[in-house]
């Protein structure tokens, strides 16, 4: 199979950017909406916590898609399908992580609209990007992907 840039899942739009827009339109935006999380320590708290867990989940991911000689970028090939660390959980445990990410800044914010719209940020993901991931590791890698998942939750 053809290795260049044109053989991958096409995800037009990065992921992260996908994330960072929705928060961004949840935090500033919801500053003239009603409607806000009550600030206070355990914000924080719980924040640095999802955060650290949205983190190690992610940059292990994203460390164990690298020592399998890919790119996490979905805009370039997939050599080897990648089945164990973080992925022997969810197949999809780079959006997991960012996901986690955007709700403990959405919670240092305390900005509930952020919050909200990480709904329609995941529809996005799910719809846009993740189906379109799925439909090129299908193609790419035929029934060990489809074993693959048939073993491991697309989420969690």
């Amino acid at each position: 199979m053809d290795n260049s840039s044109s053989d991958s899942a096409g995800v037009r739009v990065p992921p992260p950017f996908i994330y960072l827009t929705g928060l961004l339109v949840g935090i500033f935006g919801g500053r003239y909406l009603p409607g806000a999380l009550p600030r206070g320590p355990w914000l924080v708290g719980a924040g640095f916590l999802i955060f650290a867990l949205g983190f190690v989940v992610a940059r292990s991911a994203i460390a164990r898609f690298r020592n399998a000689g890919n790119d996490p970028n979905p805009n370039m090939p997939v050599n080897d399908l990648v089945v164990d660390g973080p992925f022997r959980l969810t197949r999809n445990p780079m959006y997991v992580g960012l996901a986690l990410v955007y709700v403990a800044i959405a919670l240092w914010a305390a900005s509930l609209w952020a919050l909200l719209l990480l709904i329609g940020v995941m529809l996005v993901i799910r719809y846009v990007v993740v189906a379109r991931e799925e439909r090129y590791m299908t193609r790419r890698f035929g029934d060990a992907y489809l074993d693959y998942t048939k073993r491991v939750r697309r989420w969690i």
